[in-house]
């Protein structure tokens, strides 16, 4: 077998070992969660996971990583020259988006932050405080010029968050609440976007 090939497969075995894992640490929590059953999850035997991950920390740190850049790059779109009511519902309809297309992501990053984020208090202090800091500036700024309502900017983006990832982490209260046969998020885009239109009205 050539090296790229060698590459090539143990780049594949990664990624399935990153896949069973999400569906693993989203169900169970990172506690919940054991080696045996990622392994069992991924196909493979328990030492030829260990093989490219020598820990459950390993691979809980990596699916992290992968996750983060995803998770706040809506964030990091907001547009300070924009019209201010047009890119906050934009950030909206995207945060909504990734709650119902990437679910397992965002019940991956709760279970870490409910759990007090000791994977990722360093990161949460440094980057992810840093931008939301810059983006709560952009919006006071915002609000300042009189182009939005006066809003805490802070408890704005906490308040996107809150009510868009609730539709992935709160999924199964919904359908019981709903039906099984509702999708919890119809419509949860026009709701959301005119409840934070009306709130930035001036």
């Amino acid at each position: 077998m050539t090296g790229a090939a060698r590459s090539r497969i143990q780049t594949e075995r990664r990624q399935i070992i990153l896949e069973a894992a999400l569906g693993v640490f989203s169900e169970q929590g990172f506690m919940g969660a054991t080696l045996d059953e990622i392994a069992v999850a991924a196909r493979l035997s328990k030492p030829n996971l260990l093989y490219y991950f020598d820990s459950k920390d390993a691979i809980h740190a990596q699916l992290l990583t992968d996750l983060l850049d995803n998770w706040l790059a809506p964030l990091r779109k907001l547009n300070p020259e924009g019209d201010p009511v047009a890119e906050i519902c934009a950030y909206v309809r995207r945060k909504l988006e990734m709650a119902c297309e990437f679910p397992r992501e965002s019940r991956l990053f709760a279970n870490e932050i409910l759990h007090g984020a000791p994977r990722m208090e360093g990161f949460i202090l440094t980057d992810l405080r840093a931008l939301v800091d810059a983006k709560a500036q952009v919006i006071a700024d915002w609000a300042r010029a009189g182009r939005i309502a006066p809003v805490d900017p802070h408890h704005l983006i906490f308040s996107i968050w809150a009510t868009t990832q609730h539709y992935a982490d709160f999924d199964a209260q919904m359908r019981m609440i709903r039906g099984p046969d509702v999708v919890p998020s119809d419509g949860a885009e026009a709701y959301l976007v005119a409840l934070f239109s009306g709130v930035l009205h001036v």
